[in-house]
């Protein structure tokens, strides 16, 4: 579910000028900003619920930027992570991008491109958590058919006609078409490729 609100950036660095410079810039384009030292602190606090992006100092105090966006990966946080260091190498920036991160960035960091990273890592997590909510709303909905719809649906997903699922569960084609009408309004789709689109993979998950 995305928020009412702008999406919120999370900054990790321990350079307070940093820290400052940085989210005054990305503050100009609309973008909300909370402002991290201490990178434990952030992982211990920061709302995993937001959308939005974090940008993430290479090199801290008690800790790399990689150490941290690793258990970030190993959490499960879906937020795109933009890496910034001001002492980069090839090795460090393909670790980054190993280990999951969106973009590689070195200080001092040119302003258009950490704010064309952001929007497009922004972009990426709305788009990501709207077919999140998407999949989980479907997955919702089919659990609310009945056992023979689930059957009915099985056979439209594969191609069948109404006259051939009739044959193939020894339905009227009345009773096929009830079914049918019944599975559309359930599941909140207007066309048949739209049924097959959101449920399809989901049928042959059931399948036995």
């Amino acid at each position: 579910m995305t928020s009412s609100l702008s999406p919120l950036i999370h900054l990790v660095d321990d350079d307070a000028a940093v820290r400052d410079s940085l989210a005054l810039l990305i503050g100009t384009v609309g973008l909300r900003v909370q402002t991290w030292s201490d990178p434990h602190v952030f992982l211990a606090e920061f709302d995993r619920s937001d959308v939005g992006a974090i940008v993430l100092d290479v090199r801290m105090p008690g800790t790399s930027g990689l150490a941290v966006l690793d258990r970030l990966v190993a959490q499960g946080v879906d937020q795109p992570v933009i890496m910034l260091t001001g002492h980069g190498t090839v090795e460090m920036c393909r670790r980054a991008f190993k280990a999951g991160a969106a973009e590689f960035l070195e200080k001092p960091v040119d302003d258009e491109l950490l704010i064309e990273a952001l929007q497009a890592s922004v972009r990426q997590h709305v788009r990501s958590r709207e077919r999140h909510q998407a999949d989980r709303q479907a997955r919702e909905r089919y659990a609310q058919l009945s056992s023979r719809e689930c059957e009915v649906l099985g056979l439209i997903v594969e191609g069948l006609t109404n006259k051939e699922i009739g044959r193939a569960l020894s339905l009227s084609p009345r009773t096929v078409e009830t079914h049918r009408a019944n599975l559309f309004a359930k599941l909140e789709t207007d066309s048949l490729a739209m049924l097959i689109r959101r449920y399809a993979a989901l049928v042959e998950d059931a399948a036995p």
